[in-house]
């Protein structure tokens, strides 16, 4: 396995579906009564104790979040009390508990996710703590890790990219290169098509349809740039712009070559159909390795980034949704959790993790990759090379706003996709109640 799990596991497969449906926008605080609650102490906390909020309740994340606190209380002599819960009930519950009596640390996602919490104050900038981790990490990482007062307000552990997957054997036996360019891709898909395969696996029925905006995201940052791509999803210009309907055309070209009944099929059955050689691609994360427990046909697994669009914007941006921790508004334990998140941003943290849990790829430059998979090296030597990181759509954007009007928007016309003019002026219409000047 490669990737964070897409099965119903409490802490994997809600990393993408959970993100969509707990809608953590302005109304969130509306939210009941939350089931996450603070471990911590009152005003008189233990000063050799710092305490952490976890959502990684699922085995493996917990033994190795288990390992990691370890090996930090055995580094410093600071003991950390873990209140794990989760994944869904964290994201469900976690405006509550930020606006109550929070650990001092917890788990979160980079970019909007941490902006939206730290413009409402409901977190404390980690700036002394930047200052001294941060040779180990990329411009683009610093990026996704400050908020919009240009201060530092989370600290990653690792990611993974999106691209486009494909199996060797099937390019070897036919021919086929991967491509640079939106006119060979295009061109590649009819071959296929011609060949009999189902060019592009798709599934996005049921839960599953947040796996389009995959293919969403690079479109628009490959024709439009990263700049524009991140102002539409900030709410900070229209969806009727001409570049939006820009994509939709670009999709358009490409509809026609996407894997009959998608609508109605799981994205692990649509990866499934590529490892089974009946799909010639897959525009997805690296967690469809998931679905490989054959390493020889691991070894048979490789992508290519995104096609150019626009060669003035090129490959630039990847799509690599990036966890990892923030510090709460008000700690019981400032100078422990720094030292927490000190040690959390560090190579050795990141080693520890990925040893237990490798389906991930550490964010740390200093991290060692010398037991990685094939796919992981790739995935490492893609993400540290991009000029813009982007964290998916829905973690990019306000989450109400990508669920029920986005989403269902994209999903019916792609179905029977027009010119789109009528999707964009209805999600047009909708904008002004998720977004404000």
């Amino acid at each position: 396995m490669t990737l964070q799990s897409r099965t119903p596991s409490p802490f994997r497969a809600p990393s993408r579906r959970n993100v969509v449906r707990g809608a953590l926008g302005v109304g969130a605080a509306a939210l009941a009564a939350p089931v996450l609650t603070a471990c911590g102490g009152g005003p008189a906390a233990d000063p050799k104790t710092v305490t952490f909020g976890s959502n990684g309740a699922d085995a493996t994340p917990k033994k190795a979040y288990a390992g990691v606190t370890g090996a930090f209380t055995k580094d410093s002599g600071l003991k950390v009390k873990t209140n794990t819960v989760d994944h869904d009930t964290f994201q469900k519950s976690i405006s509550n508990y930020l606006q109550g009596t929070p650990d001092d640390v917890f788990t979160w996602f980079a970019g909007y996710r941490m902006q939206f919490f730290a413009k409402k104050g409901l977190a404390h900038p980690v700036d002394d703590v930047w200052d001294k981790i941060g040779s180990g990490f990329s411009d683009a990482a610093k990026q996704l890790s400050k908020g919009q007062d240009g201060k530092y307000y989370f600290v990653p552990l690792y990611n993974y990219p999106w691209a486009v997957f494909y199996r060797k054997s099937v390019f070897q036996e036919r021919g086929y290169q991967p491509p640079a360019t939106w006119s060979a891709f295009t061109a590649l898909a009819k071959q296929m098509k011609k060949d009999g395969l189902s060019p592009i696996a798709s599934g996005y029925g049921g839960g599953d349809s947040w796996s389009i905006l995959g293919a969403f995201d690079y479109l628009n940052l490959r024709a439009n740039g990263y700049d524009f791509h991140m102002s539409l999803m900030r709410g900070e210009v229209s969806w009727t712009d001409k570049r939006t309907s820009r994509t939709l055309d670009l999709w358009r070209e490409i509809a026609p070559y996407y894997q009959e009944g998608a609508g109605g099929r799981s994205w692990q059955d649509a990866a499934q159909s590529l490892l089974d050689k009946k799909s010639g691609m897959a525009v997805i994360g690296l967690f469809l390795g998931q679905q490989v427990t054959d390493e020889s046909l691991r070894d048979d697994i490789d992508f290519f980034p995104f096609p150019t669009i626009d060669p003035s914007f090129g490959q630039d941006t990847v799509e690599a949704p990036t966890d990892g921790f923030m510090l709460s508004r008000k700690p019981k334990n400032l100078d422990g959790s720094n030292k927490l998140l000190e040690f959390l941003g560090s190579a050795k943290a990141e080693n520890l993790y990925m040893g237990v849990d490798p389906s991930n790829v550490a964010v740390n430059s200093g991290a060692d990759t010398s037991k990685y998979n094939a796919l992981q090296k790739k995935s490492a030597e893609l993400i540290s090379s991009a000029k813009h990181i982007t964290q998916f759509a829905d973690r990019d954007s306000d989450p109400g706003f990508i669920s029920t009007v986005v989403l269902p928007g994209l999903t019916q016309w792609l179905g029977h996709p027009d010119d789109g003019s009528a999707l964009l002026k209805k999600i047009e219409s909708q904008r002004s109640r998720f977004f404000t000047a």
